[in-house]
């Protein structure tokens, strides 16, 4: 017998969901603050947008280590998977570029 009996508080749901929110506001938030970056240190509208970037980056490094947590279990099976292997996997490698890419798009616009 089906057990359809639903949860009172579904914590993957609430992880991922909190991560995807932060996640969206940090590019915005981060954007308006450097759009301000030469607004007095004591302007409200400066402080304000430092402020909400602070907190979002706070929360989406703490779901992010929940998520990790939470998924334990699926994620040690695929990094032991992987370690038979010998090499580096292609979601290491896409992973790598991604990231040096995005890097370089970043940082690059503080070099003209």
């Amino acid at each position: 017998m089906k057990n359809t009996e639903r949860k009172l508080f579904n914590w993957r749901g609430f992880v991922i969901l909190t991560a995807t929110v932060t996640g969206l506001g940090l590019p915005i938030t981060g954007l308006a603050n450097h759009l301000h970056q030469m607004d007095p240190i004591i302007s409200f509208s400066r402080h304000a947008w430092m402020s909400a970037h602070t907190i979002l980056g706070v929360l989406f490094m703490m779901s992010a280590v929940w998520h990790a947590i939470l998924n334990r279990r699926i994620l040690l099976n695929y990094v032991r998977g992987h370690a038979a292997r010998s090499g580096i996997g292609r979601e290491a490698v896409g992973a790598i570029v991604f990231v040096a890419v995005m890097l370089l798009v970043v940082v690059s616009h503080t070099f003209h």
